[in-house]
């Protein structure tokens, strides 16, 4: 477990090793990596986490989706962006609070529960490229697998447990989601996060397209399990979104897409000094 105070770092020699830096070396892989795509994923990454019962447990216990669903989201991506391509001191500052959020939650330092979370951001991002960029090739594949294992190790997942190859993440992938199980408690998340009432206005503009985006990027069967409906009309509007995403994107500058990594590793250290402040 690691300090409460945010950017202190703890260790369990008996669970993983040390976060590791999450610096990425090669200078195409970076930029790939930094590029902000995968954003458009983030709500499917969510609902996938909690189609986990005791994920979705924790989530409908502890977070407050209902009025600020934005939140989750930018924290994840801010994990994110801080752990794969950020330094050592972004990715202790971002472990630090995911183990103080996790602290009081049932069942968050589970390794399964933590393997299928880190699984869900890796899967998503590829999703997201294919849909939304340009398909991701074997050979980049396998590098943004391997980019992405210090996820896991942040999330206190033994080194040995991360996948190491794309095909031993694919059936790792089908198993799991084989024996996903959408509970009440994923429900009611998704309902605050779908359909936020006190989220704000800006928020609640954007939730169509979101909704849209996130249901249509579902596996069919936990789209299933989840009650959405999924009808020739639904199938024509996500066609549709996903054709309009793909142009807008292809004319936004690389530079730009690449901008929110870090502006959001800024605002957690900015958070993180005014909790050391007080």
């Amino acid at each position: 477990m690691t300090s409460s105070r945010p950017g202190g770092a703890g260790h369990d020699r008996h669970r993983a090793s040390r976060p590791s830096t999450g610096r990425v070396q090669d200078r195409d892989l970076r930029r790939f990596l930094a590029d902000s795509t995968p954003v458009a994923a983030g709500g499917r990454a969510i609902l996938l986490q909690i189609a986990d019962p005791v994920v979705g447990a924790g989530v409908r216990r502890h977070s407050d989706f209902a009025r600020r669903p934005q939140q989750r989201l930018a924290h994840t991506l801010m994990f994110v962006y801080a752990v794969v391509i950020g330094t050592d001191a972004d990715a202790a500052v971002a472990t630090s609070f995911v183990h103080r959020a996790h602290r009081t939650v049932t069942g968050a330092d589970e390794v399964d529960r933590q393997l299928w979370v880190a699984a869900t951001l890796f899967d998503s991002a590829r999703r997201a490229h294919e849909l939304f960029g340009d398909p991701v090739d074997a050979v980049r594949a396998e590098a943004v697998l391997r980019a992405y294992a210090p996820i896991g190790t942040a999330l206190r997942v033994p080194v040995g447990r991360w996948p190491d190859s794309v095909d031993a993440f694919d059936r790792y992938w089908a198993d799991t989601l084989d024996r996903l199980e959408v509970t009440d408690d994923a429900r009611g998340v998704v309902r605050d996060l779908l359909h936020p009432r006190f989220a704000p206005v800006w928020v609640r503009a954007a939730m169509p397209l979101v909704r849209v985006v996130t249901v249509g990027m579902l596996p069919d069967a936990v789209r299933e399990q989840y009650g959405f409906a999924w009808g020739p009309r639904e199938q024509r509007r996500f066609r549709l979104t996903v054709r309009r995403v793909r142009r807008v994107r292809s004319l936004v500058p690389g530079w730009l897409l690449r901008l929110p990594g870090p502006l959001l590793l800024r605002a957690m250290h900015r958070t993180a000094a005014r909790h050391i402040r007080t």
